[in-house]
């Protein structure tokens, strides 16, 4: 029987199997000039891994950078680095443009090259540059040791021995982390901070006075601490789908669980609606008490699908994935019924979502995302501040103390969710204080339940010069939204597009209500 465990989630799909931290060595250059300005850059090809890259002809390069920026003269890492010429009359060339697409811990070295599409014509005024953040990806990498192999789980559980488990492991992760290699050095200098300097470090390597930007999510926060460490250097800043920069981590998983239950909510509505087509119910109520059905038993003996056994801490991640865009609403409602019957000991093949995510949570490519979600939720205190309870009992008690209003998510969000409370190796800086002028868009869904509307309200205040877009739908992203398959906003796209190419921000803040939305 093959075994998926829930070690991790971040905000979005930072989910990780046990066993599934890469195990190749860290590697630090030693000593070499690291002033950007100074350092010639050799292109080439990108890696025959980059294949969207070497399609499109892109070049890449490789920035050094210091390790630590605070001692220029010290140790250097590698950050890569792509880009693709503006194609547009050279007059009407504006800069660089670079992005970033959240997680924490994703990788971004194809990132600006796939929102090209829905970039239109202010991509032709635009060197497009892509990179990985430090220690991610194709830069100089940061590994964890190897951990052993994972017993199956059994045919029963209780609800204390999955939590005892996810403590285990995320004791064991961080463990492994800390005490690889040289990370007790390296894993400090993961932080927000220092990829926004090497963001502008890649600046000043290419010789351009300042940059415009788009990121999401946690890309978004990333661009605001940008724009607070390098306001002069910030062009043309579009953040998309941010979070409270006042809040911990911790605080900020939390906050999600409201908003979680009340997509499931809406959900239910439009599962009852459909009740001919799924059978899990012709009533809100219903459908609600048949989820709740699912995990009670979940909790007590995990589901069999397909020879694999599927703990309730498990299933809550699978809806979590779903519930983000209403979109997937009949996705979440096949997988649910799927998951039904197999509960219920009802042979199932599984439908194509269902089996979708079961390959997806079980794929080895999710290795690193875990690590790059780890060391930026963990020791990071440029965006959010960490703010992790040390005392797992801490995590069990608000686990417990969410079921009464929040009885599917509650113990997901509020639970041992990473292995941040073992975490040693932080940062010594203090947290960035986000309060400036710089001209900004933002973009936020009204029912994004990843990270809540709330928090993008509280960034816009602080970023005094930004205007708004709100896109009044459930959705974790709002930009190019097609370039996923999901249904465009063609007003918040109008807006990027139109500030990228021609810097005009919109005179007040924006609702592009739901008869705006293409369908």
């Amino acid at each position: 029987m093959r075994v998926i465990r829930l070690v991790t989630a971040g905000l979005g799909l930072t989910c990780l199997l046990a066993g599934g931290i890469p195990a190749s060595a860290s590697s630090v250059p030693p000593r070499a000039s690291a002033d950007p300005a100074r350092q010639p850059l050799v292109w080439g090809p990108c890696s025959a891994q980059q294949t969207e890259l070497r399609a499109a002809g892109a070049r890449c390069t490789k920035v050094t950078v210091p390790l630590d920026h605070a001692d220029p003269g010290g140790p250097t890492i590698e950050i890569a680095v792509s880009r693709i010429a503006a194609t547009g009359p050279r007059a009407k060339r504006r800069g660089i443009l670079l992005s970033n697409p959240g997680g924490p811990g994703g990788t971004g070295l194809a990132n600006t090259l796939y929102l090209r599409p829905a970039l239109k014509a202010a991509a032709d005024r635009y060197d497009l540059i892509g990179f990985d953040p430090r220690f991610l990806g194709e830069s100089t990498p940061l590994a964890c040791a190897p951990a052993a192999p994972v017993p199956a789980p059994g045919p029963t559980t209780t609800r204390r021995a999955e939590f005892d488990r996810a403590v285990r492991d995320a004791r064991d992760t961080a463990r492994r982390c800390q005490e690889h290699g040289d990370n007790a050095r390296l894993l400090p200098q993961a932080t927000s901070r220092n990829v926004a300097r090497d963001m502008d470090a890649i600046r000043a390597a290419l010789g351009e006075r300042s940059l415009s930007y788009y990121g999401v999510s946690y890309g978004a926060d990333l661009g605001a601490v940008y724009t607070q460490m390098f306001p002069r250097r910030s062009d043309r800043i579009v953040l998309d789908s941010s979070t409270d920069p006042a809040a911990t981590q911790y605080q900020l998983f939390q906050r999600a669980g409201e908003p979680l239950e009340e997509a499931l909510d809406a959900w239910a509505g439009w599962t009852a609606r459909h009740d001919g087509t799924y059978r899990l119910g012709s009533t809100p109520a219903r459908v609600r008490r048949q989820v709740q059905e699912l995990f009670d038993g979940a909790e007590l003996r995990p589901v069999v699908v397909s020879g694999i056994r599927l703990t309730a801490p498990l299933l809550r991640l699978v809806l979590r994935q779903f519930i983000q865009h209403e979109e997937h609403d009949p996705a979440l409602a096949s997988t649910v019924h799927d998951l039904v019957d197999a509960a219920a000991g009802r042979p199932v093949e599984p439908g194509p979502e269902l089996a979708s995510m079961l390959e997806l949570l079980s794929s080895p490519e999710l290795a690193d995302s875990m690590l790059g979600g780890a060391l930026y939720m963990c020791g990071d205190s440029g965006w959010p501040a960490g703010g992790w309870p040390k005392d797992p009992e801490t995590y069990w008690r608000n686990m417990e103390g969410s079921r009464v209003n929040q009885p599917v998510f509650g113990p997901l969000v509020n639970g041992m969710t990473a292995p941040c409370a073992f975490w040693r190796s932080t940062s010594r800086e203090p947290a960035t204080v986000i309060g400036n002028h710089v001209p900004v868009l933002m973009l936020q869904a009204r029912y994004d339940n990843n990270v809540p509307y709330e928090g993008a309200l509280a960034l816009h205040r602080r970023l005094s010069g930004s205007r708004l877009v709100t896109a009044d739908i459930r959705s974790h992203g709002v930009f190019g939204r097609g370039l996923d398959g999901l249904t465009p906003v063609p007003c918040a796209d109008r807006a990027v597009v139109d500030y990228l190419r021609n810097g005009t921000l919109p005179a007040a803040d924006v609702t592009c209500r739901r008869t705006e939305v293409v369908r």
